[in-house]
């Protein structure tokens, strides 16, 4: 077997001079070292001499050009940078529009029926939604007028009532007035020459102060405008001084005894002002001063 048949195939053929060739670039670049050297020892060697000399001589000799270093050489340029091409343009692809499909005639004129139908329907719907929601409000409003009306014929009526308490009232008051007067007079004429009543046993022309049942008229007068919702377990007496006029209006009232319990001394007070109004005695008159107590369980 041959020697060209044990290299590979694509292996490349072997060259001959090969080791002369490093042996030659070897003492190549030694030359170049030692020349190198020898320039660089030659100049500081005359640039540092230390003696000076002239030389003379009979005849003219042209002077030795000056050692020129050599000029380095240039540096490269860059080459240019090529930019790559752009890419050729993409081929626009042209859409061809799609034919438009044909539509039957009697479809069409059904769609626009079912459509006209549709809002037709919509339209009524919102025409009964507006009807209902004014009827509502009608109603509604007329609620509310019948309402008023019915509070202001309350009203009316409550005035009515109190008119006619007031003027019952008034004709009680004035009876009462009239039947005061009667008394005064027959106590006037009693101090002129008579003397007291039938039964009196006294020595004055009439009796004073209120009567044995005063008291409980004046209570009874009173406690239905007291209002005391608290719970107590004792049953405490506040003894109030009321003042009156001769007319029997209320004119002033003072706390004489506490009950210790201070809502029902309010509850009191605030009772002798709302009755305004006390009840004359048997004799038609009413006690300019007095004291009367009060019980919460009484």
């Amino acid at each position: 077997m041959s020697l060209a048949s044990d290299r590979p195939e694509f292996t490349p053929p072997s060259t001959s001079g090969r080791g002369r060739a490093i042996g030659l670039a070897v003492l190549a670049h030694a030359f170049l070292i030692a020349a190198l050297t020898w320039g660089v020892s030659w100049k500081r060697e005359s640039t540092n001499a230390p003696v000076q000399a002239e030389l003379w001589s009979t005849t003219v000799a042209q002077a030795a050009p000056a050692l020129m270093e050599p000029t380095p050489p240039p540096e490269p340029k860059p080459e240019p940078k090529v930019e790559p091409p752009p890419p050729p343009p993409k081929p626009v692809k042209v859409v061809e529009p799609e034919p438009e499909p044909k539509i039957d005639p009697q479809i069409a004129i059904e769609k626009a029926k079912k459509e006209e139908k549709k809002k037709l329907e919509k339209k009524k719907a919102a025409e009964a939604k507006a009807l209902a929601k004014k009827e509502a409000e009608e109603e509604a409003e007329e609620e509310a007028r019948l309402e008023a009306l019915a509070k202001k014929k309350r009203a009316l009526e409550a005035k009515k009532a109190k008119d006619a308490k007031e003027a019952t009232n008034d004709a009680k008051y004035e009876a009462s007035l009239k039947a005061a007067r009667d008394a005064n007079l027959k106590r006037i004429q009693g101090v002129a020459g008579a003397s007291g009543a039938e039964a009196a046993t006294g020595t004055a022309k009439q009796s004073t102060g209120p009567s044995a049942g005063y008291a409980g008229r004046v209570v009874a007068r009173i406690k239905p405008n007291i209002v005391f919702t608290e719970d107590i377990s004792t049953n405490p007496t506040a003894v109030i001084e009321v003042r009156c006029a001769a007319d029997g209006r209320i004119t002033g009232k003072k706390l004489i005894k506490s009950s210790g319990i201070k809502a029902w001394d309010e509850a009191v007070m605030r009772a002798i002002d709302k009755t305004e109004i006390l009840p004359r005695d048997t004799d038609g008159t009413v006690p300019s001063s007095f004291e009367i107590s009060f019980r919460p369980k009484d």
